[in-house]
Parts: structure tokens; C-alpha cells; sequence
């Protein structure tokens, strides 16, 4: 089945499809924007969402709580869902369209606003230029797609900067991107230049498509051994399956 809500005329149409036991949240097209296994709304059912948690390998398991998670692009919202929900971390989303924001709410669970989760309503290239936000974020999730889904809605060098200057020292941004696509390399190079090419790790492609790039405010190269280790301490705590992560996922410079 199939509900839709309008949206201003400049904004695409929002819409959510049910296929058996999960929801799907449309912009307007076919493509799936975001997810969620309606008996189990917290817990993150895309493959590549997953992996946009990919920070926590370089996160204290102990500090997480006391942290700030922030998202680019609210999708179903199932990365704040979790941030909120699962680590109890501090979260944000920015979202441009406000009847995403209104789905979110009614049909994938998305809580109220409260003391640890803001919803901003805005332009995110505007609104992270915003000094309240400056050097506050400690795990930067960024899923900027139209509603073609073809490539990043921001990309550039001077987009991933700003993106750099609202971390913390210790901080990560995560971005999904189209693995086989043709804007893959250039997004890629738009990130080097902003953070640094030893600053990028990367994941292979999923089977959709969508690879996950982390970028880290401050460059670290823990041995694999140690990955090892915090990926079965995070998927013990967490449930997330990042014991299999490490083997599609490598600095990209090195």
C-alpha cells in the first residue's frame, strides 16, 4: 500500500510504501530513500545505514553517550532513530523538507523533539555554518540524495570543509555515496581536499551500490588487531554486524 503527503510545490512529493514487514520512504520516485522493519523501528535495516555507523570504531564505547551525533539529511530517520534510541547520544538532524520531517513522525517512529534530539528544519549547507554548531559534532552522518538519486545534492570541496569544522578533534563524518557511479572518484577528491587523503577510509560497495566513506577530523591508523577488537566490543554492546566490516573496509590511501 502506498500514502502520500504533499509537499511545497518546489520540494518533491513524499511517499511511503509497505512491502510485507518493511516501510520504505519515496521522494517522488521509485527509489527508496530510507527504511524500516516496522516491528523493530530502532534497529537500522539498510545494509549501507549500517555502515554509516562506521565511527564508532574509532570511538571511546564509554564517552559515546556523552557525545553529539548529527545527520545530514533525515531520510527515514533511522540514523537518528538509533543515535537517540540505541546509544542514547546526544543527536540532530537537518532536514530540508518539512513533510519528511512529518512522515518521519507518523509513519517511522521518529520520537518528539526533546533535551537529546533536534530536528532542524533548514538548508544543512546553510545551517552547519550555523557557530552553535562549530566543532560540537562528533559523528557527522551525511545522506544528501534529491529524489533522482544520482548523485550527492552537496559535494564539493568547500561543502566537506564546513562539514570538517563542526567536529570535534576526535570526530568522524560518514557519507554514503554510489560506489559504481560516475561522481564516486570526484566526491572522493572533494573530500581529500578538505580532510586530508590520509584522513579517508572507505568501505567497498554494497550490493546496491552505496559505499560508505568515513572521514576523520584527526587522522588515526589503528592496527587491524585493535579494529578487530573494538568491532566485537561494538557489535556485543550494539548489535551491529562490524565484525564483518573489516573486510571491506581500509584507509583509502595506503
Amino acid at each position: 500500500m502506498t500514502r502520500k503527503k504533499n509537499t511545497t510545490p518546489e520540494l518533491p512529493e513524499v511517499s511511503v510504501s509497505d512491502d510485507g514487514e518493511v516501510r520504505h520512504l519515496h521522494l517522488g520516485t521509485p527509489w527508496i530513500q530510507g527504511s524500516m522493519r516496522v516491528a523493530e523501528p530502532f534497529v537500522l535495516e539498510l545494509e549501507y545505514v549500517q555502515r554509516m555507523m562506521a565511527w564508532l570504531l574509532f570511538a571511546d564505547p564509554a564517552q559515546v553517550s556523552k557525545g553529539h551525533a548529527m545527520q545530514l539529511g533525515l531520510g527515514a530517520g533511522a540514523i537518528t532513530k538509533f543515535c537517540h534510541k540505541k546509544l542514547r547520544i546526544c543527536s540532530t538532524a537537518i532536514e530540508l523538507n518539512p513533510q519528511v520531517v512529518a512522515v518521519c513522525r507518523q509513519w517511522f517512529k521518529l520520537p518528539p523533539d526533546g533535551p537529546k534530539l533536534r530536528v532542524v528544519l533548514a538548508d544543512a549547507a546553510q545551517e552547519i555554518r550555523n557557530p552553535m554548531w562549530l566543532g560540537t559534532v562528533d559523528a557527522l552522518a551525511v545522506d544528501l540524495y534529491d529524489h533522482d538519486a544520482a548523485a550527492p545534492v552537496l559535494d564539493s570541496p568547500d561543502f566537506y570543509a564546513d562539514c570538517r569544522a563542526l567536529l570535534t578533534d576526535t570526530g568522524s563524518m560518514t557519507v554514503n555515496l554510489f560506489g559504481r557511479a560516475f561522481s564516486y572518484d570526484r566526491s572522493l577528491q572533494s573530500m581529500a581536499q578538505a580532510f586530508g587523503e590520509d584522513a579517508l577510509w572507505s568501505f567497498k560497495p554494497t550490493r546496491e551500490g552505496n559505499t560508505v566513506v568515513l572521514a576523520q577530523r584527526t587522522p588515526t591508523r589503528p592496527k587491524r588487531t585493535e579494529l578487530a577488537l573494538r568491532a566485537e566490543a561494538i557489535q556485543a554492546r550494539w548489535d551491529l554486524p562490524t565484525t564483518k566490516w573489516l573486510r571491506a573496509f581500509k584507509p583509502v590511501a595506503g
